[in-house]
């Protein structure tokens, strides 16, 4: 087991790694004394794979239980399913101190978060991340929001959990589509901070294809100490230095926006994404041939896509303009200098923006 600190001053956190690790859940739960009615946000696919381990861990310690679930799409995120649990917690929360756990991945993890930062102007919750996306991104850092139909994340707030809780052997049973998708995040956070991370990846592809426990571990161990570390130097983006983990996600999230969430995963959009902001780079000099080379290879080695759809295009465009780094009228881009290092710069010509796109698309 590993434990890797959030430093938050009040709002530190730690997030505890390890493999067949959910039948000590309890006991650090118990330190936190958070209260003793966990109300579970999850999907039926996580409950019905994993409900019982997380019941019985919770109950062995004192603890009771409500499960409540929602749908398994990017749809969940919205302001109508986040009323619909607010409800049902006030009803449940009636005499008790509640605290809300969110298990499952990206989508649940973001919605139970939001959830948790409104309700009675916040109450306690916990991450129980079970993707590899969820566990080497975005269980950690704070960030909580819905979607609208404009745009995904645009409604949110900075709201930390008590504890992430991320036990390697969910993402044994994790079907090759969705750990693909982890594990763009993963090269992301090679590209903007790690290089050797990134000759890991491109030395241990196939192993972590296979997902090899110890391959696993060490990648969710790698990316949460980077991530940590720079939401610790950075809780609110405030300062430029979170900013950099949006690589490949200004258009990332335009893809999946223009795909209405249903082509495209999370981690495909990103991998194109990230594409589309190297070959902005190369076109204004950060980076050679040779660099954006080597991170389409890694892109490619793991199956993730590296191109579009052409018939996209026009509401990609359109749905960029929605990003949340834009400042006004001017766009913000994450770009890269080299393998682990960044550069951000606004006002790109939108004629960049599209050739690099129109680069990126398929009939």
């Amino acid at each position: 087991m590993y434990t890797v600190k959030v430093k938050l001053n009040k709002r530190s956190y730690n997030i505890i790694i390890g493999n067949n690790i959910m039948g000590l859940l309890g006991k650090y739960l118990k330190r936190l004394s958070i209260g003793n009615y966990a109300y579970v946000i999850t999907n039926s696919s996580v409950k019905n794979k994993y409900g019982r381990i997380l019941d019985k861990g919770l109950k062995d310690y004192g603890f009771q239980v409500k499960f409540r679930l929602t749908p398994d799409t990017e749809k969940s995120k919205s302001i109508e399913m986040s009323a619909t649990l607010i409800k049902d917690i006030a009803h449940f929360d009636k005499k008790k101190r509640i605290f809300i756990i969110a298990f499952g991945g990206g989508v649940i993890g973001d919605l139970a978060g939001f959830v948790a930062s409104i309700y009675k102007r916040g109450v306690n919750y916990i991450q129980i991340p079970t993707t590899l996306l969820a566990q080497v991104d975005s269980s950690i850092g704070g960030k909580t929001a819905v979607d609208l139909t404009v745009g995904k994340n645009l409604v949110g707030a900075f709201y930390q959990p008590r504890l992430v809780f991320s036990d390697i052997n969910f993402l044994k049973t994790l079907d090759l589509r969705q750990t693909k998708s982890g594990i763009a995040e993963v090269i992301k956070y090679a590209l903007i901070n790690d290089s050797s991370l990134f000759n890991y990846l491109g030395k241990h592809y196939k192993d972590i294809l296979s997902k090899k426990g110890p391959n696993l571990e060490f990648i969710v161990r790698r990316c949460s100490l980077i991530k940590a570390k720079i939401v610790s130097q950075d809780e609110r983006e405030e300062k430029g230095i979170r900013t950099i983990l949006n690589f490949g996600h200004t258009i990332g999230h335009a893809i999946e926006a223009a795909g209405d969430f249903k082509r495209y995963t999370h981690g495909e959009a990103v991998a194109v994404g990230m594409l589309v902001a190297s070959d902005i780079s190369m076109s204004l000099g950060l980076i050679n041939s040779k660099t954006l080379q080597s991170i389409e290879k890694i892109i490619k080695s793991f199956g993730l896509p590296t191109k579009i759809k052409k018939s996209y295009l026009v509401d990609i465009i359109e749905a960029h303009f929605y990003d949340k780094k834009f400042i006004g009228p001017k766009n913000r881009f994450v770009l890269i200098e080299d393998i682990g290092k960044t550069k951000i710069l606004e006002n790109i010509p939108l004629r960049i923006v599209k050739e690099a796109l129109i680069k990126r698309a398929v009939t």
